[in-house]
């Protein structure tokens, strides 16, 4: 069996993803075949692997870290939050069931079975597995039946490193407290510390690093500094940047781009390649007026396209949206964006709605498939080649007789006029069709924008990539993280009250 490690950490976007990503890229560097891990994440952002399954955006971004392709076993249990309290589970790629946070924990002892079993299979394939937790791993009201944390290192006797994000303030309470609170067993499994997005000098920080291992009789395994540009593939919503812009542009003006900030948005990083062009300002909107002087407007994915529909019609962004339709201002729509296009939405699926009235702004109808749809597509536009993948329950149906208004095709859906609309994710980052979209928005807001020819999208995020390796090699303490996947957790970690008292229950 080979060597593994799991990344916790205090709080949600305390840097795990990232982390777990720079030690991959660090141990591929070595010469080590490595694997992330995520037994169960919660996140409206995924991908199809090209096993064709769907997974955690996240475990796509490390498994690139990682240099390897990306599979259903990397992340065996995805949960894909609807409304305030259902999610749909997806097991090994495949949607099982609907679910809320209740009825979800009977199913959990057999998804812990399904977790180390693929868990296993990566470890007899990979050389080492780096493991992400979800969320806190002191959830104590969750413990008992957790699959995700401590529940899935005890199972897998996996030493565990917590991640602290000492930008929110408390980073030494949070740490202390995250260990303290713990039942012995999994105490005895938590082996260091790491502290991410540090501003300053290190020096300062110290003495304080130095009682917290007095205290937990646990070593600080590094201080990772704060480093801007990092904006690697997120899957918490919670990331979504107010604004995001590129270098200067290659031409005389920039090009402005507004996106719907739904509330059940999903697949938003759909939108980093554009904001990864020079010239292109990328700013997410909740009020109608920040669309006024939009270029390009555009409709994300969502996970329930009813629901956030009637939001935009509540905030008054819907009738902002067909405003700039009417002036000729550019509208793309991506997924459940492109089905808020149509003229009408049939869905006893998601919503149970029946059929409610979309956007009118394409010539087309949805109707929802009890069958998801997952696929990765390849076909071309704008006179390039595209690839993309797919994920939705929504089929749109073109109207291709429709004189009101008149459509053309545009990759699997339909342009009319200015408006455009396509269920395909991941166009955007195909460098010469972003570039030539990009010139034909230009082409109808009478922008004088010119695409950069030189952008790689692919290079970016590799250069991302790499920049998080190097977070790792140069400010970890390697040779320890080295022992803790070859050996594990040391024998004599001292137990911390008032944890060190009870048992999970």
């Amino acid at each position: 069996m080979s060597g593994a490690l799991l990344v916790a950490g205090t709080t949600s976007d305390a840097g795990k993803s990232v982390v777990t990503a720079g030690i991959c890229r660090w141990l591929v560097r070595e010469g080590v075949s490595v694997a992330p891990f995520k037994a169960q994440n919660m996140s409206n952002n995924s991908v199809v692997t090209p096993d064709g399954a769907e997974i955690g955006r996240a475990q796509v971004m490390q498994a690139a870290a990682a240099r390897v392709e990306p599979e259903a076993a990397m992340n065996p249990v995805l949960l894909k939050p609807g409304g305030e309290n259902s999610s749909q589970v997806v097991v090994l790629g495949r949607p099982v069931a609907d679910v809320t946070a209740l009825s979800y924990r009977p199913m959990k002892a057999a998804l812990l079975e399904q977790v180390l079993s693929s868990l296993a299979e990566l470890r007899a394939r990979f050389d080492v597995v780096v493991c992400e937790g979800a969320g806190s791993p002191t959830e104590i009201n969750l413990r008992a039946d957790d699959i995700a944390n401590m529940g899935l290192a005890t199972a897998a006797d996996l030493p565990v490193v917590v991640v602290g994000d000492i930008d929110r303030g408390g980073v030494f309470a949070a740490l202390h407290g995250t260990v303290a609170l713990m039942p012995p067993t999994d105490q005895r499994l938590v082996a260091g510390f790491l502290v991410n997005k540090f501003r300053g000098d290190v020096r300062l920080l110290r003495p304080g690093l130095d009682q917290l291992t007095a205290l937990t009789g646990r070593p600080a395994l590094g201080v990772l500094p704060w480093l801007g540009g990092l904006e690697v593939d997120a899957e918490d919503s919670l990331n979504v940047p107010v604004a995001a812009s590129g270098a200067p542009p290659a031409g005389d003006d920039v090009l402005r781009v507004s996106v719907a900030r739904l509330p059940r948005l999903s697949n938003f990083t759909d939108l980093d390649a554009l904001a990864a062009e020079p010239g292109v300002l990328v700013r997410y909107a909740t009020r109608p007026e920040e669309l006024a002087d939009a270029d390009l407007v555009v409709l994300p994915g969502s996970r329930a396209t009813v629901a956030d529909l009637s939001w935009l019609r509540a905030t008054g962004l819907a009738d902002a949206v067909l405003r700039r339709a009417a002036e000729g201002t550019p509208v793309l729509g991506v997924c459940g964006g492109h089905q808020m296009l149509a003229r009408t939405i049939t869905d006893e699926v998601e919503s149970r709605a029946g059929t409610v009235a979309g956007l009118g702004l394409l010539p087309a109808d949805v109707r929802f498939a009890p069958e998801k749809t997952l696929a990765r597509p390849v076909g071309s536009a704008l006179g390039e080649t595209v690839h993309g993948y797919e994920i939705h329950h929504g089929v749109v149906t073109v109207d291709w007789s429709s004189d009101a208004p008149p459509a053309l095709p545009f990759l699997d859906g339909a342009r009319a006029g200015a408006v455009f609309g396509t269920t395909w994710h991941g166009a955007l980052e195909n460098d010469g069709f972003r570039r030539a979209f990009l010139t034909e928005v230009a082409r109808i807001t009478g922008r004088r924008f010119v695409p950069a020819p030189a952008t790689e999208f692919a290079a970016v995020r590799e250069a991302r990539l790499d920049r998080l390796g190097d977070l790792v090699a140069e400010h970890a303490d390697t040779d320890a993280l080295w022992r803790l996947i070859e050996q594990g957790a040391p024998a004599d970690l001292p137990l911390l009250p008032p944890g060190s008292g009870f048992s999970p229950r």
